[in-house]
């Protein structure tokens, strides 16, 4: 298959200006909204730890999210491919970050702990190697510096 080239086209509007601009450090907020063509805008903030709206979701908080869920899509994809039957995922990621002294930081990892549901009489040894597969796959994990890993956790569905 030849290569293609995607863009992604994002807004990112501050709406923390709260009368003085970057005036003071503490005086504007962290606030501010992801917009894209034709979907519900994300209201966005820094980390509370950096003046942050802990109920706002932060850009650290989306890095960890999309790697779930890229690796998410991939997964259900290739178990749909392999004959595999995946009847409910649920993903507990945790991100790790360092922050310098000088306020710069860097993801060191992140961990990806999704507990899937096969049908009954699926090949767990399938399943569990095709995790390692979407790993190789996800287009965010291959793009970040970082070490992302994943911890399968792969029940049978015994209700029927």
């Amino acid at each position: 298959m030849a290569e293609k080239q995607h863009q992604y086209d994002v807004r990112v509007t501050w709406t923390g200006n709260q009368g003085s601009g970057t005036a003071s450090h503490r005086g504007y907020s962290r606030a501010h909204s992801i917009e894209a063509p034709g979907k519900v805008p994300i209201d966005g903030s820094s980390d509370p730890s950096f003046r942050g709206d802990p109920a706002r979701w932060n850009p650290e908080e989306l890095l960890v999210a999309s790697l779930s869920a890229c690796h998410k899509l991939w997964y259900l994809g290739l178990c749909a491919g392999a004959g595999v039957v995946v009847t409910d995922y649920e993903d507990n990621a945790q991100g790790a970050m360092l922050e310098q002294a000088d306020g710069a930081g860097q993801f060191t990892s992140v961990v990806l702990r999704p507990k899937v549901t096969l049908a009954a009489g699926s090949d767990l040894q399938k399943a569990r190697a095709l995790h390692h597969q979407a790993h190789e796959m996800c287009f965010i994990a291959r793009s970040v510096n970082f070490p992302v890993s994943h911890e399968p956790e792969l029940l049978i569905d015994t209700s029927g």
